[in-house]
């Protein structure tokens, strides 16, 4: 009989655990400007301010329709810019505001709190060896996906 894997499940858990820890953090450091959801629109951005939509897109794995819900949501809140390129009107580009860019060391404080919480007893090889793993398992899946788009 064939060994039953448990990878998805756990991946599932621990999402859903991490999540519920994140946003107790988010509240205990009193940011409530951007929530979790937002902050995996923002991370992005975080490392490469001005990025094109498309690449937003193909960056966080939201859909086209999920993404530009948040980005009018955090272009409300005055966040982010929706600037149009001028060498071709079609492309739009995601830029950081300055009020953006003050909340970053507060949310990425919060980041690295859920880092040290992630890799407790980890070595830094294993922690390389994990995410090389991670890495892998989404490659996987991205390409399951691509293929089998409708």
């Amino acid at each position: 009989m064939e060994k039953l894997r448990e990878g998805g499940f756990l991946i599932t858990k621990v999402r859903q655990l991490s999540q519920r820890i994140f946003d107790k953090l988010l509240k205990e450091h009193k940011i409530d400007e951007i929530s979790a959801a937002q902050g995996r629109v923002m991370f992005p951005l975080w490392r490469q301010d001005n990025v094109s939509f498309q690449d937003l897109k193909k960056e966080t794995m939201l859909s086209k329709a999920t993404l530009s819900y948040m980005l009018d949501n955090l272009e409300e809140a005055g966040h982010i810019k929706r600037i149009r390129s001028e060498d071709d009107k079609r492309t739009i580009f995601i830029k950081l505001t300055k009020r953006n860019k003050e909340l970053q060391d507060k949310y990425l404080q919060v980041s690295n709190e859920m880092k040290d919480l992630y890799y407790k007893g980890f070595s830094e090889k294993e922690i390389d060896e994990f995410e090389s793993y991670l890495r892998l398992l989404l490659d996987n899946l991205t390409d399951y996906g691509e293929k089998n788009k409708k």
